[in-house]
C-alpha cells in the first residue's frame, strides 16, 4: 500500500540513514509517473543532485514493498527519528 508522503526541511543524510534502514524497496512515484527506487545508491546521487540544481518535485507518493518500512519513514518524517541515532542514544 503507498501513501504520500511530503517531507520539509529534509536532512538529506539523515534520510539516507532512514531509507538505509528499510528492509524492502522504497519508490519515489512522480505525478510525472518517473519511479526512482530510493533504496539504490545511483537513483539517491541523482535525486540529491536535482534537488541542488533547483530541480523541484510539487508532489511525489512514497511507496514501500513492506509496510514496516512504512512506519519507518513516517517517524522519521514525523519525529525525524533516525534508526541509527536512536539505538545510539538509548
Amino acid at each position: 500500500m503507498a501513501y504520500k508522503l511530503q517531507l520539509h526541511d529534509l536532512d538529506f543524510g539523515d534520510f539516507i540513514k532512514t531509507l538505509d534502514a528499510c528492509k524492502g524497496d522504497v519508490f519515489l512515484e512522480t505525478e510525472d509517473g518517473d519511479i526512482l527506487n530510493l533504496k539504490s545508491k545511483l537513483c539517491q546521487i541523482v535525486g540529491i543532485a536535482n534537488i541542488l540544481n533547483g530541480a523541484r518535485i510539487s508532489e511525489a507518493t512514497i511507496r514501500c514493498t513492506l509496510p514496516e518500512d512504512e512506519g519507518i519513514l513516517f517517524r522519521f518524517n514525523l519525529y525525524q527519528s533516525v534508526p541509527e541515532k536512536d539505538t545510539e542514544e538509548a
